[in-house]
């Protein structure tokens, strides 16, 4: 893993959202594996602004997303397929049709998370992902105890992660209790894993998964088997990491160190 940590969440944001950026400059019909949630507003934030400003394009870009919700339709303001319709699809120049979620109002739906991870390895598998991280370590909807070989499938979300949601909902009964997700197995096939966390009610979850053993207790810990796997930090998530000082002393200010 390579640790880079930066003095905000706006700034780990940015720095996330270069890397992505960087993905489709080099490569600019990549396959990006994308992640929802409260982090990755600023990550599309500056993603958006990239885009404005550069000279790059998103046209000939995949995308397949981590999730989604179970039972919501893609215009229900708390499903995935909007809120990446609404924070970053319709601000950038790609193809809508390149756009993917699981349907989470499929008749069947473990047939549709079949369908879904094959679309992905038509798709020649994705070049880079995304990725946020849990309270509880989880990565996707790949809740504690989630087999580190899972491939895409139907899942029932943690009673944590569902009240950590609730704000996109009026009541907790509204939370949907399960979710299509990429297994944990299928996120450590993309070629680059980008994994950003921030603030303080991460810290716990950051040590587990960069410092704790392997274990599917933490599924974000996986990645510790992932060869091209960055980590993506402010100081108040990074704070509890006992090789801190070594981190900092590798990639000063969260900055690469060409030798």
């Amino acid at each position: 893993m390579k640790i880079l940590i930066t003095d905000s969440a706006n700034s780990a944001a940015q720095k996330a959202a270069f890397f992505m950026q960087q993905f489709v400059i080099d490569k600019p019909n990549a396959v990006l594996g994308l992640a929802t949630g409260g982090t990755m507003l600023k990550v599309y934030h500056h993603m958006i602004e990239f885009f404005k400003a550069g000279d790059f394009s998103y046209a000939n870009v995949q995308s397949f997303n981590l999730d989604e919700y179970v039972g919501l339709a893609g215009t229900h303001p708390a499903s995935y397929r909007y809120y990446m319709n609404e924070n970053l699809f319709q601000h950038i120049d790609i193809n809508i049709n390149n756009t993917h979620l699981p349907n989470g109002q499929s008749d069947d739906l473990p047939a549709e998370a079949n369908r879904y991870e094959n679309a992905i390895h038509q798709a020649n598998g994705l070049d880079a992902i995304l990725l946020g991280l849990g309270k509880n370590g989880h990565i996707g909807f790949n809740e504690p105890a989630s087999s580190l070989a899972s491939r895409t499938r139907l899942k029932t979300l943690a009673k944590s992660t569902r009240e950590a949601n609730m704000k996109y909902f009026k009541h907790i009964d509204d939370v949907p209790k399960y979710a299509i997700t990429m297994g944990i197995k299928t996120i450590l096939e993309a070629k680059n894993c980008i994994l950003i966390a921030t603030g303080e009610s991460k810290a716990q979850a950051v040590v587990d998964m960069i410092e704790g053993p392997m274990s599917a207790n933490c599924p974000a810990s996986a990645l510790q088997m992932h060869e091209y796997t960055t980590v993506i930090l402010d100081k108040a998530a990074a704070s509890k990491l006992k090789n801190l000082d070594y981190y900092h002393y590798v990639h000063p200010n969260g900055d690469e160190v060409n030798l």
